[in-house]
């Protein structure tokens, strides 16, 4: 039987243009994930989506946006995460935060997370 480790799965949904002290926003989490010592995180960016405003943001070459959707996601302990969130508290403005209960399978080379 494969031994697996409990964790939680941060999400957030945020818009390319969002930033934060003159920096984009997708860049200060990260590096503030980085800072805190999180295990890692990963910034996905959509081809299409809305969210509260029903504003359609797109590739679609006739429809260009600059505000494309970002998702960034975040696994770690549940404690590091919630470190995370505090510390990231006040750069959120209009987003969507999501957690989720998870079971890492594997992660590194023999290493858990911290």
């Amino acid at each position: 039987m494969r031994e697996t480790t409990d964790a939680v799965l941060l999400r957030l949904m945020i818009g390319e243009s969002d930033d934060w002290e003159g920096r984009p926003l997708y860049e200060a989490l990260v590096f503030k994930a980085r800072e805190l010592g999180l295990a890692g995180a990963t910034v996905l960016r959509g081809a299409m989506g809305f969210g509260r405003s029903s504003r359609m943001h797109t590739a679609k070459i006739l429809r260009l946006s600059d505000d494309l959707p970002l998702v960034i996601e975040v696994i770690d302990t549940a404690d590091n995460i919630e470190r995370l969130l505090a510390a990231a508290e006040p750069m959120l403005g209009s987003c969507l935060v999501t957690l989720e209960n998870i079971r890492v399978l594997r992660y590194g080379h023999d290493r858990g997370l911290s």
